[in-house]
């Protein structure tokens, strides 16, 4: 039969089955160590913003000087941004990141929103601007005199995506190394463009970085306009705090995660201020704004016959930032469905790959329908503002923690004079970019904001018509036999005389349950 208590039964034929469950049952793995946390943090933050941001950062700043201001600035702030992250990230140690600590700060509600605007818009659309920077960093090449067609733009990023979505459901290990492998090989593209401008400006080529010509505008100063130039940079820095969706699969977390972050964030700020440098001693910005490909133009400009060497290089950096957005984003919506917030299948694992395949499976298709956008600069406005809102929410419920929860066990706390300035950069930006873009900023917070019915009638109503939920059981048992997978076990369960006895709360009914074997 099928009822409320399915994926229980299930859990206890994987736990019967005696197959890679162990003592504990079916369960998230820790498998990540500092040097894949660190890996993670700089291969979602390096992924496709510093190939695609600074023709936008540029634009928007209207001058180079003005530009390299925005990048050093966002770079700070990203990493105090960090700090308010690390301290919650041990006080609240869940996988879901922001999500979870909105929700257990402001509530339900709140949290379902952070949810809802990330399984619609931000990482949808972050993981496919991520992908179609790949497919095109890979395609210019083959069409040296032409940009190339938007369909076989789209066709070479859905390719991209499947190939990893596969990598990511087979085994966390494989995606670790992946995601290992591929940050390396990206840190090494952009050592090779910082190394080619200190070369540009040992021989005299910085005509760009001088005050008097870096400070010309080749438009007029807008304070809006400037606004934008940080949300397209934040864009470049965006997947900082992705390190805090995985936190109950790394290894000793009180002590990685805040280490991995004071490693990453002024790292990959420092390789960012000097590929900016470096771009300029190269381009004009006149040429720098007429390029959808900068890193591919530098390395024409320089490398000459090795100028392929820049495309694929890029291309390696965008695929392993597709990896990392896969897996981190999957873990989002897992922790969403095991709170009640999705269906409660996406919160399943698969019974000997311990993976979230449903997650999986569900990212990469709601990126897929968002790859049918070409227009990546629209794409990354929305992405943006919507991030830095509940960046600020996020950072906003640390200070309410401290005042509801003085005395809990904080492992890391910072002076909150750091969320302080956070907070007041956040607001200048929200303003002026609202007020810049009205149309987009608006179009976000509308769709944010369709989220609400969704919870009452989805969440928070609890005595729904019991065809309505025969339907979901049907719909969950399925997706759990096509997929093999099985809600896991949070707790390690006690054993009486070769009896494991657990409570554990049912994700569909929302009712207590006892399975016992």
């Amino acid at each position: 039969s099928v009822g409320t208590n399915l994926p229980l039964r299930l859990c206890y034929v994987a736990a019967d089955s005696g197959k890679d469950t162990g003592d504990s049952g079916v369960a998230l793995k820790k498998e990540i160590g500092l040097v894949s946390a660190c890996g993670i943090i700089v291969g979602n933050i390096i992924g496709s913003g510093i190939f695609v941001s600074p023709k936008g950062v540029l634009e928007n700043a209207s001058s180079v000087g003005l530009a390299l201001i925005v990048w050093i600035v966002t770079g700070v702030i990203t990493a105090i941004g960090a700090l308010c992250y690390a301290e919650l990230g041990v006080t609240i140690p869940k996988s879901g990141g922001d999500y979870s600590y909105v929700k257990d700060i402001f509530g339900g509600l709140a949290g379902f929103l952070r949810l809802w605007i990330a399984v619609l818009v931000i990482y949808p659309t972050n993981q496919a601007v991520i992908a179609l920077t790949f497919s095109n960093y890979i395609l210019q090449p083959l069409f040296p005199t032409c940009f190339p067609p938007e369909k076989g733009l789209s066709l070479l990023a859905a390719v991209c995506l499947l190939l990893l979505t596969w990598v990511n459901c087979a085994s966390v290990r494989w995606a670790t190394r992946v995601q290992d492998i591929f940050t390396a090989g990206k840190l090494l593209a952009l050592v090779l463009i910082i190394i080619m401008g200190v070369v540009q400006i040992c021989k005299g080529e910085y005509y760009w970085l001088e005050p008097v010509n870096a400070f010309e505008p080749f438009q007029k100063y807008d304070v809006g306009q400037i606004a934008l130039a940080f949300l397209q940079g934040s864009f470049a820095y965006g997947g900082w705090n992705f390190l805090n969706y995985v936190t109950e699969e790394l290894v000793d977390p009180y002590v990685n995660l805040p280490r991995a972050i004071f490693i990453s964030i002024p790292l990959v700020t420092f390789v960012y201020v000097f590929a900016n440098i470096a771009y300029v001693t190269a381009m004009s910005p006149q040429e720098l704004l007429a390029s959808n490909a900068v890193a591919v133009t530098f390395g024409e400009k320089l490398l000459g016959v090795m100028s392929w060497i820049m495309p694929i290089s890029v291309a390696l950096s965008t695929f392993g930032g597709v990896n990392g957005s896969l897996f981190t984003s999957s873990r989002l919506f897992f922790a969403g469905a095991r709170e009640g917030h999705l269906p409660s299948l996406l919160a399943m694992i698969h019974v000997k790959r311990c993976t979230p395949i449903p997650a999986l499976l569900f990212t990469c298709l709601s990126t897929l329908v968002m790859l049918c956008t070409s227009d990546m600069y629209t794409l990354i406005n929305y992405v943006g503002f919507i991030n830095y809102l509940f960046y600020g929410v996020t950072v906003a419920g640390q200070i309410v923690l401290r005042i509801k929860q003085p005395d809990i066990h904080r492992p890391i706390k910072i002076s909150l004079v750091w969320p302080v300035i956070y907070l007041l950069f956040w607001a200048f930006l929200l303003i002026f970019s609202l007020y810049s873009e009205p149309l987009v900023c608006g179009t976000g917070l509308a769709i944010m904001l369709t989220g609400v019915p969704v919870y009452f009638l989805g969440v928070y109503w609890d005595n729904k018509p019991q065809c309505f939920n025969t339907f979901v059981d049907k719909m969950t048992y399925l997706g759990q036999k096509f997929c093999v997978v099985v809600y896991p076990a949070e707790d390690k369960p006690k054993e009486a005389g070769g009896i494991e006895l657990k409570e554990e709360k049912s994700p569909l009914a929302g009712e207590d349950n006892e399975a016992t074997k």
